[in-house]
């Protein structure tokens, strides 16, 4: 199996903020830097050249391969500011209800304004998934 391409990195994840186009997914971003640093207990690092993570979990996935990823992490992306919720949706069905304005791909949740979005309910939401994935961890 080939080694993930989205690996850690000691890129500066402030340039990267700074260098986002858009104004409104800029100021989502530095936001959203602070709500996941705040909730994870853990400080920013890039992941590849454009997602921001925090904190890391070891896992043995599908094939027996032990692997590391970001406990959460999120990327300004064109059309949307996208946070991963990395053990996907199926539990999180109320609170997508009262979440706001978004959809979700498999473990995405895509956001277009930040500030149409129950802050608090995000936070329940990225909270609930932090706990999951470090009781999945495998150290």
């Amino acid at each position: 199996m080939a080694e993930l391409k989205t690996q850690p990195h000691d890129g500066d994840v402030d340039a990267f903020l700074a260098s986002v186009d858009n104004e409104r997914r800029r100021r989502d971003a530095i936001a959203m830097r602070e709500i996941m640093a705040r909730l994870s207990r853990a400080e920013p690092r890039m992941w590849g050249p454009s997602i921001i993570g925090f904190g890391e979990y070891h896992y043995t996935n599908r094939s027996g391969k032990h692997v590391s990823w970001m406990r959460t992490g999120f990327a300004p992306r064109k059309q949307a500011l996208t946070l991963y919720i990395m053990d996907g949706f199926d539990a999180y069905e109320s609170l997508l209800a009262r979440l706001g304005p978004h959809s979700t791909g498999k473990a995405c949740l895509y956001i277009k304004d930040l500030s149409r979005i129950d802050q608090a309910v995000l936070e329940e939401l990225i909270t609930a998934s932090l706990a999951h994935i470090d009781d999945r961890s495998e150290g």
